[in-house]
């Protein structure tokens, strides 16, 4: 069900609406409808077989006014440079809605993970800071895994960055494995924080957690956290995921009547979220197809997954159960599908919102390397718990007092942040 929109353009069109409702100057939105730098590489690598292949990479740097460019590295097999600059434009909006002292960045490599051994992967990912260690860095820039990377990719890049510039840099990069310079909390982050900002939205809603069910899209990290805090922390049942099967090269939904088991699941799902469709069946779960998930009787869906998933076309789809649509993936719904659920009433919790959960303990990673003094989960988890109810508040109120979109409320409270950062700095 992938869209077929090109994730930049939508990126652009949805700064453009909320820049029309504000009223921004055509020098500012000149400034923020770009990224400021962009970086394409060709990576050449060793592989197993002593032959030489090049990958092609990217890292691209959005806006930085606010702090240090901020996000991911994904390794995916439909990369491209259009769906990077959207990813780290979206990250600009994330750590200002989350009012976080950094900017939007992202990088990428065009490949398959699962076709690499482990060498090879290594090989790459130290290549891939070779290529980049002049303009990364705790105060320049601080990649992060994303789709397809691990924190064991991002301990070898930790690495190989802290050799070239000789001395141990933890903060370069944040989603590192604890013991190695990572926070405790970080791999739940943002599948918790999805679930504290569908908790709030509950409330505002008047819905009862422990009564009500979800759908969920993707069996990834996210996807995965999203459904244990669902079930443990609302009391709430999850009656399917839905995930990319890599030998069948196509998407499944795993559902149960009567309410998933997401350890069980985690139990059965190899390193790339594919689950075991033999083992699954054995456990009394149902196989669907891929886009089943969509139009379950549910009141929450949680797309976690990639771009353009809600379009104009699976958007009507959605039963008339739903209530709310929490994005725990970044740009899962198109315009056009926007325009269908404010007509079916259907609350919204953006993705840059919704899913800043990990970008948030991305940051307190670093504060922790920084410091060289590390927080118990507790710590993490409860002053991450608090960053996502205050960053919801903030963005329902502006969403009830100017009468708009929870999107439209999202894109004016990180926008007016960052433009008013570069009125501080002097750039406008």
């Amino acid at each position: 069900m992938a869209g077929s929109t090109n994730a930049f353009k939508m990126a652009q069109q949805q700064f453009d609406h909320v820049a029309d409702l504000l009223g921004l100057d055509q020098q500012v939105r000149e400034m923020l409808r770009w990224p400021m730098r962009e970086y394409h590489l060709r990576i050449p690598v060793r592989m197993d077989d002593g032959n030489t292949r090049v990958f092609e990479g990217f890292r691209i740097q959005h806006n930085n006014v606010r702090g240090p460019n901020k996000g991911g590295i994904r390794f995916h097999a439909a990369e491209t440079a259009d769906t990077v600059r959207a990813l780290a434009m979206w990250m600009t909006w994330k750590c200002a809605v989350a009012d976080i002292p950094l900017g939007g960045g992202k990088g990428g490599i065009v490949l398959d993970p699962a076709t690499l051994s482990v060498g090879e992967k290594e090989r790459l990912c130290r290549t891939y800071i070779r290529s980049l260690w002049r303009v990364v860095g705790p105060r320049q820039d601080v990649p992060a895994p994303d789709v397809g990377t691990t924190p064991q990719m991002m301990g070898w890049m930790m690495d190989e960055y802290s050799k070239i510039v000789g001395q141990y840099t933890p903060g370069v990069i944040t989603g590192k494995p604890v013991g190695g310079g990572g926070s405790l909390g970080r791999t739940e982050a943002t599948g918790f924080g999805v679930t504290y900002t569908i908790r709030e939205a509950m409330e505002h809603l008047g819905i009862d957690p422990k009564k009500s069910v979800a759908a969920i899209q993707g069996f990834g990290n996210v996807a995965q956290y999203a459904a244990i805090g669902f079930i443990e922390t609302l009391g709430g049942k999850v009656i399917c995921v839905s995930y990319w099967d890599r030998e069948d090269r196509k998407a499944y939904t795993v559902s149960k009547a009567d309410g998933i088991d997401p350890h069980f699941l985690m139990s059965i799902t190899d390193q790339y979220g594919s689950i075991n469709k033999e083992k699954a069946k054995a456990g009394g779960y149902v196989i669907e197809d891929g886009d089943a998930w969509i139009s379950k009787k549910a009141d929450v869906l949680i797309p976690s997954a990639l771009e353009g998933q809600i379009n104009a076309e699976s958007v009507k789809l959605i039963h008339e159960s739903v209530k709310i649509l929490a994005e725990g993936a970044n740009g899962p719904t198109t315009p056009e599908a926007d325009e269908v659920l404010k007509e079916r009433g259907i609350f919204v919790i953006p993705d840059f919102l919704c899913n800043a959960g990990g970008v948030t303990v991305s940051y307190f990673e670093g504060v922790q390397n920084d410091m060289n003094f590390y927080w118990t989960k507790q710590e993490v988890l409860e002053k991450l718990d608090g960053k996502m109810t205050q960053a919801f508040k903030g963005v329902l109120d502006m969403a009830l007092k100017q009468k708009v979109y929870m999107r439209d409320a999202a894109y004016m409270v990180a926008i007016h942040r960052v433009v008013k950062a570069m009125e501080l700095r002097g750039w406008i």
